[in-house]
């Protein structure tokens, strides 16, 4: 069903009296275009990855799921693009993170740091004259900053996913200040929804670990590659490391969460993502038994329900209702 203008939430429509005051020439969506999440997906990778974990290549089993984790972590983010003034879009995003953590067996907002929303209006300001201040309430970021790398040219699409990937950036930048004051005050281990922080102490603390449920990149090749896609329920694979331009290595490691007879090869995959710490093995053990923990209930209706836990589904619940 198109969202009409009457529609809009009361930050969408302030933004939108915001851009036609500066620009009344701008044509306004009649219905505002909801935009996707994130720019242009990545294509399908392989990467070989560095063993860590001592021994062969192999399945391990992961025996007696345990109740770990004490807080779950998730961002979200959405877009819509309100206008657009001369092929140029104006798009107002919002991002949040909430960490839900686990008191007397319930999920509950985390009274330390509360969840945090953040709504801007993304613009290239270098083909958006009229914009060269902020407007009177309204955050807006400059896509075309010196400081973001070479301006995109001002074709509509390259527009549109440079706003896409700052909003993503800003998601990110959210979720990692909530997984650092989880880190510094010591309640536990949290499972952050996604990869660990790139950067900061929510990539080196045992406090955090990441749960990734989309795999465009396999991190395995070869008798690897065979030993991951063929992964039983309760079986994990060896640990390897993983890294990045500029990052530091954490430990990962593959899980098969749910029988996947009669599905894809990737159903019920999870890659977990930990500091490394000496006992690896020890680690990559204790971890999956919590992640195992956490496949009921189901985090239905989510259709990502095979990979995902109730705990993330919580709060990704939570944040629809906050922002």
């Amino acid at each position: 069903m198109p969202v009409t203008r009457a529609a809009l939430d009361a930050p969408s429509r302030a933004a939108l009296r915001a851009i036609l005051a500066v620009r009344p020439e701008a044509q306004a969506v009649d219905y505002p275009s909801l935009v996707p999440e994130r720019g242009t997906a990545d294509p399908p990778l392989l990467s070989a990855a560095e063993q860590i974990e001592a021994g062969p290549m192999r399945a391990v089993p992961v025996m007696d799921p345990v109740v770990g984790f004490s807080a779950f972590l998730d961002g979200t983010q959405n877009a819509r693009i309100l206008a657009w003034v001369e092929g140029v879009p104006y798009v107002f995003g919002t991002a949040a993170a909430a960490i839900r953590a686990r008191r007397d067996r319930k999920l509950r907002t985390w009274e330390t740091s509360p969840p945090i929303v953040q709504r801007r209006l993304y613009l290239p300001r270098a083909y958006a004259s009229g914009f060269e201040s902020a407007t009177e309430g309204l955050d807006i970021v400059d896509t075309t900053a010196p400081e973001l790398g070479s301006i995109p040219s001002r074709h509509p699409a390259a527009l549109l996913e440079r706003a896409l990937s700052c909003l993503q950036h800003d998601r990110e930048r959210l979720e990692r200040a909530q997984v650092e004051a989880w880190v510094a005050a010591d309640e536990g281990v949290l499972c952050a929804d996604g990869s660990l922080p790139d950067r900061g102490p929510g990539r080196s603390s045992p406090r955090a670990v990441g749960a990734i449920k989309s795999h465009r990149t396999l991190h395995a090749d070869g008798v690897a590659l065979d030993v991951v896609l063929a992964l039983r329920a309760n079986e994990r694979s060896p640990v390897f490391t993983v890294a990045g331009s500029g990052r530091a290595p954490v430990a990962s490691w593959y899980v098969r969460t749910r029988d996947r007879a009669g599905r894809d090869a990737l159903w019920g995959l999870v890659r977990l993502e930990s500091a490394i710490v000496p006992d690896i093995s020890a680690r990559a053990d204790l971890v999956s038994r919590w992640l195992l923990a956490e496949n009921a209930p189901l985090a239905l209706p989510d259709t990502r329900w095979d990979k995902m836990t109730y705990g993330v589904r919580d709060c990704e619940s939570f944040l629809r209702a906050v922002s």
